[in-house]
């Protein structure tokens, strides 16, 4: 029986890597982002099928409570299943927490917390009603173990997917779910790459400087690409996971322990 996944965010970056990698794992692999990405999640579901594998790509905003269900349930329709559900996508800021307006926090956690929130909820009464289990995994961070200045909203919005994978990993465990998350450090993304620009306007220096500075607070002297973190959402999502749950797994290079 074929296996179906459904990756959030998935048009680039990080979520990208993440689909291509399930479907190279022999996953279905539906994608998800926003109509600003339309055309970059096509590619993406277009480099799937290349794989030989089923995919379909969904516009849809996650922070949207309508949205998510109406996806997971064309998720389940149309590959026949939902088995594994990535809550990938997300937005990140650099800015003095005394400089953020209420509507920031407010976007940053219906985004990173809202989003991921809906999706674990979405995804498990789907995997209920199927009666056989599933795997939940969530984009944390390697904020919510150790934090940094000028993120104070997006530290704070990490902080809250790695306490709601924990509580929703004893809450569903005894329908045979489990529940997980990722926690990259340092990635070189788009998104990354726009957050080292605003931290260089902060300290008056370049983009390639704040880069390096992040890759020498890694043990292993480098930032991540995407593929690392692809990696171990590969592992989350594969059966020699399954007496895992409840973790918020980092992956950065060394640059914070557990």
């Amino acid at each position: 029986m074929s296996r179906n996944v459904l990756v959030t965010g998935a048009a680039r970056g990080i979520g990208q890597a993440i689909a291509l990698r399930l479907a190279k794992d022999g996953f279905n692999v539906a994608v998800n982002d926003i109509e600003s990405m339309s055309q970059e999640l096509h590619d993406t579901q277009k480099a799937i099928e290349k794989l030989g594998r089923k995919s379909i790509s969904i516009i849809a905003d996650v922070s949207n409570d309508k949205q998510v269900e109406a996806m997971m349930r064309r998720v389940a329709t149309e590959l026949g299943s939902l088995d594994v559900i990535v809550a990938n996508a997300g937005i990140s800021q650099a800015k003095s927490l005394l400089d953020i307006t209420a509507e920031e926090w407010d976007r940053m956690f219906a985004v990173n917390m809202r989003g991921v929130f809906l999706c674990y909820k979405e995804a498990a009464k789907i995997m209920i009603e199927q009666g056989r289990g599933g795997k939940i995994i969530g984009a944390c961070s390697g904020v919510a173990h150790r934090t940094f200045p000028m993120m104070s909203h997006y530290v704070a919005s990490k902080w809250g997917v790695r306490g709601l994978t924990q509580a929703a990993a004893l809450e569903f465990a005894k329908h045979k779910i489990t529940v997980n998350a990722y926690c990259p450090g340092v990635v070189d993304t788009p998104l990354m790459n726009a957050q080292a620009e605003q931290f260089a306007k902060f300290q008056n220096t370049t983009k390639e400087e704040i880069m390096k500075s992040f890759a020498q607070t890694a043990a292993l002297g480098r930032t991540g690409v995407p593929d690392d973190i692809a990696n171990i959402v590969s592992f989350l999502a594969g059966k020699d996971s399954d007496y895992m749950t409840g973790q918020n797994v980092i992956i950065d290079g060394g640059i914070a322990f557990s």
